[in-house]
């Protein structure tokens, strides 16, 4: 009788460990695929906008991404003004990222209003910057 018992414990000593290994053996590739996977970085929109002081301009941005310039215009003259400004005014940045813009104004033109605020840092929503360009010839008000 002895025998039969020893014989009984074996087989369900390696029934359980068959059964362990298994289920180690199952779980260890999805744990080790959850931990090797990048996760997914948050990004949120940043605009530039630079207002209507009909001077010309750009607003760049530091990290790259922005790169806005608008042209300058004078109202009393023949010419339709500019509809947008050109470039890239609008990038995404991770949340999180701290951002600093430079304003430079086009010959003939001052930076009336450096970018504001600045720097941006980015949050989730609505995240953006603003700038005003004048002409020399004081068509508007320096700041």
């Amino acid at each position: 009788m002895r025998k039969k018992r020893n014989r009984a414990w074996r087989a369900t000593g390696i029934v359980t460990a068959l059964a362990t290994a298994a289920a180690i053996a199952s779980v260890a590739p999805v744990q080790a695929q959850t931990q090797s996977q990048p996760q997914a970085r948050v990004t949120a929109e940043l605009s530039a906008w630079i207002s209507d002081g009909w001077g010309g301009g750009t607003v760049t941005s530091q990290p790259a991404g922005i790169n806005c310039h608008t042209t300058a215009w004078d109202p009393y003259g023949s010419e339709d003004p500019p509809w947008n400004p050109e470039g890239t005014c609008t990038a995404s940045f991770e949340v999180g990222t701290v951002v600093t813009f430079t304003a430079t104004a086009d010959p003939g033109s001052y930076v009336n209003f450096d970018p504001i605020p600045n720097p941006v840092t980015i949050r989730d929503g609505y995240n953006f910057t603003w700038a005003m360009f004048c002409p020399i010839d004081g068509l508007c008000y320096p700041g």
